[in-house]
């Protein structure tokens, strides 16, 4: 009998493990192939067309951001309240949506065309949040968010990748490409949507140990925010600034390569997967770590490791210690070592370890909704204030910004959280999500 209920468990763990495996693969397949619905674009140049004296491709970009801006408003809401059977149809329809815009891109001259990019970026606002919720609330969270999570990098280098054969070996033309190119991913994404569909929801231990995640209304979110203002307010100065330097590098990175004298159509994806292999590792170690609160400070360490790692790898690029691939390869992954965790595991330790019910969509939306602000704006003050200065110079700046107030006030945070969870310990958070 002992022997059975041993294989019994073994079986089990053996099938947990197996479905953390599947949702996460499932979550990665799903967000690297809405990538290909909007990254796409940002292969081509554009070269040659100024509209108010603003590159044609700037305002793609500008357009583009101001719709995704809009749509994590939108999603404050949105994502907090949506209800588990609707994910999947919203997740289809609004990727639809987009690629009709994209659609409506091609076939519309420039400059009229720009509008279309403001469209496409609207709907995929919503699309982490939707995925993101079959993957939280779970002891295995980290694996499956860290697996999703390298999407973020990967999928960047790897649809730009593809947009630039189509141009260059399919001679599809700059306005076409995004649209052929999210034509190629069309059949991936439903078959991971269905993947995400049939996978179990968060089990009895699972509620246990991160807590139940449910919808919030109005009031539910309000004391949330009160509860941990100085916290959301630390978290929102980094992640605006980790946000505007990883949205710089990601649609700009053929002009910052081009500007350091690097032209290759693979070097988007060679990098973006060394780096993104790391940031998996590192992530994935963390699910060991059974203490909320102990991997709460480790995602901190990891974040103010990664500001370090960016201003240390600029300043040796500066000083002509290093090269230009080795620099753009360390500064990209202390980004990401920074940006990662509070897209995939920040939200949800801190949720954890302060054992308050709710869903990371909420919290991780007002993040985006002011990082994708300050990227657009970001973009004009660039455009309208300093037009002269190069991709690469501006991105060489704004890294440095980056690491020096990122580090400082991720350490802050850290501080807070701390003082925080002392506080809990002996008298415990009134919240009490009905």
């Amino acid at each position: 009998m002992g022997l059975i209920i041993t294989l019994r468990e073994k079986a089990l763990r053996l099938s947990a493990r197996l479905t953390s495996l599947l949702i996460g693969i499932s979550a990665f397949g799903a967000y690297t192939s809405m990538y290909a619905f909007r990254k796409a674009f940002s292969a081509g140049t554009y070269a040659g067309l100024q509209y108010a004296h603003i590159d044609y491709k700037v305002w793609l970009v500008i357009a583009q951001v101001i719709g995704y801006t809009f749509s994590k408003f939108y999603g404050i809401r949105f994502i907090a309240e949506v209800k588990p059977a609707k994910r999947a149809i919203y997740i289809i329809t609004l990727i639809g949506i987009a690629w009709l815009a994209l659609l409506c891109f091609a076939l519309t001259p420039a400059p009229y065309n720009i509008v279309f990019m403001l469209v496409n970026g609207f709907p995929l606002g919503m699309i982490w949040g939707l995925v993101f919720s079959y993957v939280e609330g779970r002891r295995s969270t980290e694996f499956m968010a860290a697996i999703m999570s390298v999407s973020l990098i990967f999928a960047s280098g790897f649809v730009k990748t593809v947009g630039r054969l189509l141009l260059t070996a399919y001679h599809i033309s700059e306005y076409w490409m995004p649209f052929v190119t999210g034509l190629l991913f069309v059949l991936p994404l439903l078959l991971f949507v269905l993947c995400l569909e049939i996978a179990p929801p968060p089990t009895v231990k699972d509620i246990k140990l991160r807590t139940l995640r449910s919808v919030m209304n109005a009031a539910d979110r309000q004391r949330f925010v009160i509860n941990f203002l100085p916290g959301i307010i630390l978290t929102l100065i980094i992640y605006v600034l980790l946000t505007v330097m990883r949205d710089v590098r990601d649609n700009f990175e053929v002009e910052i390569w081009a500007g350091l004298g690097v032209k290759s159509n693979t070097i988007y994806t060679n990098i973006d997967t060394t780096i993104a292999l790391i940031v998996l590792f590192l992530m994935s170690l963390l699910i060991i770590v059974r203490n909320n609160l102990k991997a709460f400070a480790l995602i901190h360490g990891l974040i103010i490791t990664g500001c370090i790692l960016v201003g240390l790898a600029t300043l040796a690029f500066n000083l002509h210690l290093i090269g230009p691939v080795v620099w753009m390869t360390c500064a990209g992954l202390g980004l990401y070592m920074g940006y990662i965790p509070y897209n995939a595991i920040f939200f949800e330790r801190m949720i954890a370890s302060f054992q308050v019910k709710g869903n990371v969509g909420f919290i991780m939306y007002i993040a985006d909704s002011a990082g994708y602000l300050g990227s657009v704006s970001v973009l004009l003050i660039k455009e309208l204030g300093r037009p002269g200065i190069s991709w690469s110079a501006f991105f060489n700046e704004g890294v440095m910004v980056v690491s020096l107030i990122g580090a400082i006030s991720a350490t802050c945070s850290l501080l807070y959280f701390a003082g925080k969870a002392k506080v809990k310990h002996t008298k415990p958070i009134a919240i009490s999500y009905e």
